[in-house]
């Protein structure tokens, strides 16, 4: 998407709801608010706001789909 990799990490234990995306040397992790329908930053590196942006869109415009890969991923990983 536009050059961004999103992704979720196997080993953070028990960490609620999140994403992680990278582009080159940028980086970034985003808590995802389902009820609030929100995404708040936790971290971003060598980002700039356009790039941050740009990846808020992305979530928002995948939110839905985020969250139903997140919940997938956590029943084959505590599987």
């Amino acid at each position: 998407m536009l050059g961004w990799r999103f992704f979720f990490y196997a080993n953070k234990n028990n960490e609620p709801l999140h994403i992680h995306c990278q582009k080159g040397g940028a980086e970034a992790k985003y808590w995802l608010d389902v009820e609030q329908f929100d995404a708040l930053e936790a971290y971003a590196y060598q980002m700039s706001p356009t790039d941050k942006r740009t990846v808020r869109r992305i979530i928002f415009d995948h939110f839905d789909y985020i969250v139903e890969q997140w919940n997938e991923f956590e029943v084959r990983k505590n599987g």
